[in-house]
């Protein structure tokens, strides 16, 4: 039961030194224009790679959620906004699972 509060001891000085170590060494604008287009697209890496996995499992089947993943991907790509891709990837699953399943 000790072992729970090292645990939760070193997540929290691991959290606080991310958090707090930016703010405090770097007080100048980032002029490295590798670090800066790094940094501009971490947010965005993040989002996928904890978003990926749970489109391929949220559904009863991986062929639904892999035709709506496609489809909804196309239909980004193409223009749709974010409402637009949520309802066609929505009405993708549902029709895949109506029909194939």
């Amino acid at each position: 039961m000790n072992e729970i509060y090292i645990y939760i001891a070193i997540m929290s000085a691991v959290t606080l030194a991310i958090r707090i170590l930016p703010l405090t060494l770097i007080r100048t604008e980032i002029k490295n224009v590798k670090l800066r287009s790094f940094l501009y697209y971490v947010p965005y890496v993040t989002l996928a790679v904890m978003t990926f996995p749970a489109i391929l499992d949220a559904t009863q089947s991986q062929i639904s959620s892999g035709l709506a993943l496609i489809i909804g991907i196309a239909a980004a790509w193409f223009g749709a906004s974010l409402f637009q891709v949520s309802i066609i990837c929505c009405a993708v699953v549902f029709l895949a699972e109506l029909f194939v399943i």
